[in-house]
This record gives C-alpha cells, sequence and structure tokens, in this order.
C-alpha cells in the first residue's frame, strides 16, 4: 500500500513546475512569493501577482517581495535604514556645530560687557550703552537659536524613532501572519528548530497540523471577502484555545499548526477536540446569498517529538497523518505512530461528522 502523499511536497513540486513555465528565476524569495499566491493566502498578493501578466521580470517580483514578504528584502531596508539615520546623525552633527560657534560668539559678547562694566575709572557710559545693547541682541538671539536647537532635537528624534518603528514592524512581519495576526510559516519553523536545539533530547511536545475540510470549494461559495473572514474567525478559536506557552500559526490557505509543549497526547487531543467542536458551532454563510451553508469540518494529524528524530520529520508526519485523515474522508483525527498512521476515530468525533458543507 502506498503511503499518502505529503500536501505540502505536492503543492510544493506545483510550484516549481509553475515557476518553470512562466519563466521565474528559482530564488528562494522568488519560491516563496510564487508559492504565496498559489496558496491564496494573501488575496491582494494573488491579485497583484496576477495582474503582473507577462510583465513577471525580477524588478516586478521584487516590488511585490518588498510589500508583502519584507523579510526577504532585509538588506535593502538595513541599507536604506543607515542611510536615513547617517543623514540625520550628520544634520544633528552641523546643527551642534552651528550652536558651538554661536555660543563663541555670545561668550566673546559677554567677555567684551564685563570688561567695560569692571574697567576701573570712570565709566564710558556710550561704551557700556553699546555693550548693553549688543549683549542685549545677543541674548534675544541666543533664546530664539536655544528653541530651535530644541525643536530640531525633537524632530530628528522623532524621525530616528520612527526609523527604528519601522524596522522593528519590519522584523515583525517576518513571523506574523498578515490576514490572521497568528504566527507564520518562518515563526513555526523557528519554533521547530528550537525543539531540536539539542537533537540528543528534544523538548517534549506535540504537534498539529489542521485544515478545513474542503475549503477550496466552500470558499467560492461563501466569496473571498467572506472567506477571509470566516479564516479569522477559524484563527481566533485556534488563538484561544492553545495556552499562552503554546504556538498558534497559519501555514497557508485553510492550514494551521499548533504546537504543544507536552508529549501527553491525551492534552493534545483534547485541545484539537475543542477546535474542532467550536468550529462546528461557527456560523458559515453564503457571502452572496446570505445561506448557511451547514457546519465546518476540520481534519488533523497529529505528531509527537519523541516519535520524530528531527524538526523536518515531526513536521512531515505530522503532514502525512493529516493526508490520512483527509483520505479517509475528512473530519478525521489521525494520530502518528511507529507502525504506521493510527486513525483515531473518538466517539466524540462520529458524534461531530453531521451537518457538514452539502455536495
Amino acid at each position: 500500500m502506498l503511503p499518502p502523499k505529503n500536501p505540502a511536497s505536492s503543492i510544493a513540486l506545483r510550484v516549481a513546475t509553475a515557476m518553470h513555465q512562466m519563466g521565474i528565476e528559482g530564488l528562494p524569495r522568488n519560491y516563496e512569493l510564487v508559492y504565496e499566491a498559489y496558496a491564496g493566502s494573501n488575496p491582494e498578493l494573488v491579485r497583484e501577482f496576477v495582474a503582473l501578466g507577462k510583465n513577471r521580470t525580477q524588478d516586478a517580483l521584487d516590488a511585490l517581495g518588498r510589500k508583502y514578504l519584507p523579510h526577504h528584502h532585509e538588506a535593502g531596508l538595513l541599507s536604506r535604514h543607515n542611510g536615513h539615520v547617517r543623514a540625520e546623525l550628520s544634520n544633528f552633527i552641523s546643527l551642534l556645530n552651528e550652536e558651538k560657534v554661536s555660543l563663541t560668539d555670545y561668550g566673546r559678547l559677554i567677555g567684551d560687557a564685563s570688561r567695560v562694566i569692571l574697567a576701573e575709572g570712570d565709566i564710558d557710559h556710550v561704551e557700556l550703552g553699546q555693550s548693553i545693547t549688543a549683549l542685549k541682541v545677543a541674548t534675544e538671539k541666543r533664546a530664539t537659536q536655544n528653541s530651535t536647537v530644541v525643536r530640531a532635537v525633537v524632530n530628528k528624534t522623532a524621525a530616528l524613532a520612527d526609523l527604528q518603528r519601522e524596522a522593528e514592524d519590519a522584523e515583525t512581519a517576518k513571523f506574523v501572519d498578515a490576514l490572521t495576526g497568528l504566527g507564520s510559516r518562518r515563526a513555526f519553523n523557528k519554533a521547530l528548530a528550537k525543539v531540536y536545539a539539542n537533537p540528543n533530547m528534544p523538548v517534549l511536545c506535540g504537534l498539529a497540523v489542521g485544515e478545513i475540510d474542503d475549503y477550496s470549494r466552500i470558499s467560492e461559495q461563501m466569496g473571498a471577502t467572506v472567506a477571509e473572514r470566516f479564516l479569522k474567525q477559524v484563527s481566533k478559536i485556534v488563538q484561544t484555545v492553545t495556552n499562552g506557552g503554546d504556538l498558534a500559526c497559519r501555514f497557508d490557505g485553510a492550514r494551521f499548526g499548533m504546537l504543544f509543549y507536552t508529549s501527553e497526547q491525551e492534552e493534545v487531543s483534547r485541545i484539537v477536540d475543542l477546535v474542532r467542536v467550536k468550529l462546528a458551532s461557527t456560523a458559515v454563510v453564503n457571502g452572496g446569498s446570505g445561506r448557511a451553508l451547514g457546519q465546518a469540518q476540520m481534519s488533523f494529524g497529529i505528531c509527537f517529538s519523541e516519535q520524530a528524530p528531527n524538526a523536518f520529520d515531526l513536521t512531515s508526519y505530522a503532514e502525512r497523518a493529516l493526508a490520512t485523515s483527509k483520505a479517509a474522508g475528512g473530519n478525521t483525527v489521525t494520530v502518528y505512530g511507529e507502525g504506521g498512521f493510527v486513525p483515531k476515530d473518538w466517539l466524540i468525533y462520529k458524534k461531530q461528522s453531521v451537518g457538514g458543507f452539502g455536495g
């Protein structure tokens, strides 16, 4: 019996084939851009990618990448930030140098006035009046210059703070799914790498990969806008049932990943079950007619770190378990086992296998 196909591998092959057919160079940043466009997780990206038509030059692709996948263009972002910071600091140094010259001139006027006032003998009232007038004018000028310096310091500090926020936002964008606010696939990969930081003693955890059954068809019935709102609803469910230390991610389309820092199968099963129960009670309607489409059903594949020697295998095993659930007709949970795939048709799931989307 042939093992079930890994859906991630199938998508990867189709993306690579599409890139070859479209004449897109096989760069990592191009692959992720085409993958995201193909998965359809970001409708705006899909629309802009399709709008390129035959004008799929590297410059055009990079323009899309800078907008939707900024983490692939960090060098350009850092270069631009460095240029801005240098310009702001250069202006600031020039301002301080001007302030230094101005203070020197002001000090000289104060010294001249002091010599007139402290001179022995009769005071030359004309010279004293001139010194006082010059000192008054210089003092007023200093007051104005001080205000200008303060404003300049405030403005440049604000400009530098804006650059810092932009850099922080770009850093955050690497690890956040733009549509749902959950972790991105990159955040998931980073967390998995930490699990196997010590390959001889991985962190005990469980991975659940889930996918909404028949999402492509039901998203067409709902319409793009309603489908996005529905995915956000699902994301809230996934996020609320996970503990503070666990990680909830959206991979692409209607596929989600949950990394639990526990190796207790009963606990992982309980949380997965809770997601399915809450999802079953979520109202899903047709975006055009407003007609209820029924209950949404979700399949899962589960694997534990003690069953996999590395992060790649942990993900692969969970994906294969999910493929087994999908091949069994959906609305099923499968736990990966050493002897193969062990479908877990718990009674509660059988009770929930009604009211799904109609054909």
